[in-house]
This record gives structure tokens, C-alpha cells and sequence, in this order.
């Protein structure tokens, strides 16, 4: 037998629900940070996209552990059904 459930509510929603932090303030401040280093020029272009590739690394390998990853994930879930 498979049940689904489906809940509609929005992210605010979800968060308090799970008890996790409102953290709106905290990203609200890192965002004008960014965009305050990015008028002034103290971040240039390049460091904006060497930051991009370190968070999420799109070379060969970066991209076959997130291949793995999917794949270990469908799997996983694959075998639940």
C-alpha cells in the first residue's frame, strides 16, 4: 500500500513548524555585506566566481560526486518503494 500526503505551506511556515531558527536577519545583513563589497569594489568579479567554484566545484570530479550522490539518493529510494 502506498499513502501520499501532501502538505501546502510556505518555507516561514515550514520552519517554525520544525522548530528551526528564523535566520531572515542574519541573511538579510550577509546580503547587503555582499552587496556593499561588491559597489565599493572590494570584490571583484573573479573573487565573486572563485568563491562560486569553491562552494560548488564544477570541474569533472566536482560534478561525478554530485552524479554519485543523485545516484545514491534515486537508489535509496528506489529500494524504499
Amino acid at each position: 500500500m502506498k499513502v501520499t500526503i501532501e502538505v501546502d505551506c510556505t518555507p516561514e511556515e515550514v520552519r517554525r513548524m520544525m522548530g528551526l531558527p528564523d535566520l531572515t536577519p542574519i541573511h538579510d545583513r550577509y546580503l547587503a555585506k555582499m552587496q556593499e563589497a561588491i559597489e565599493g569594489a572590494a570584490v571583484g568579479p573573479e573573487i565573486v566566481g572563485a568563491m562560486m567554484k569553491s562552494w560548488a566545484p564544477a570541474t569533472d570530479a566536482g560534478l561525478d560526486m554530485w552524479r554519485a550522490l543523485f545516484n545514491a539518493a534515486g537508489g535509496a529510494a528506489k529500494s524504499q518503494e
